[in-house]
């Protein structure tokens, strides 16, 4: 229940968005427990966005970045889903302890709006697409939109051993490139 001066949820324009999906990765993953948790951490999967033609001008000169930012579509459900009420997920990286956080304190598919982010190397770029290694989407994921990703603007000025990274900091991830599937 709102409190004095909230809202339930959005009304108006904000209650009702819709995005236009950009392009699809190609990825050999056909099945998100199979795809690995984070494109750091699979530095070396490589993939492609196919790019549709009426964006495909777009990509002019996305070849001057080595990292891109994706922003993708999580259309695949990964169960389980989180309860509507509380928003309680358990992610991967704590399934072996069954720990529940607010879904929002993670990186977990199942969210109120599954838009996924990946950090990702540009590896080619050509008129109808790019290619990139870092993958951690399945085939077929639509692409709502590509920004190159800027150190200047992208990187906290803190030191990276002074930023917190919450319940992050605890869990062992395991090796480069496990997936979902995998540390169940």
């Amino acid at each position: 229940m709102a409190g004095e001066g909230e809202t339930d949820g959005p009304t108006g324009a904000a209650a009702s968005m819709s995005f236009t999906a950009v392009g699809h990765v190609v990825a050999d993953f056909d099945d998100p427990g199979h795809a690995p948790i984070q494109a750091r951490r699979a530095a070396d999967t490589t993939a492609r966005v196919e790019v549709y033609p009426p964006f495909r001008s777009g990509l002019i000169g996305l070849d001057g970045f080595d990292y891109a930012i994706l922003l993708t579509h999580l259309d695949r459900p990964v169960p389980p889903r989180p309860d509507p009420e509380s928003w309680l997920v358990v992610p991967f990286l704590l399934a072996d302890r069954g720990t529940e956080v607010g879904v929002f304190a993670t990186r977990h598919p199942s969210r109120p709006n599954p838009i996924g982010i990946s950090l990702v190397r540009v590896v080619a770029v050509d008129a109808d697409g790019f290619d990139f290694a870092g993958v951690d989407v399945v085939d077929a994921t639509p692409v709502i939109d590509i920004k190159p990703w800027v150190p200047a603007f992208d990187t906290p000025p803190e030191p990276p051993t002074s930023i917190r990274s919450g319940w992050y900091d605890e869990p062992v991830l395991g090796r480069p490139g496990t997936s979902p599937e995998e540390l169940a």
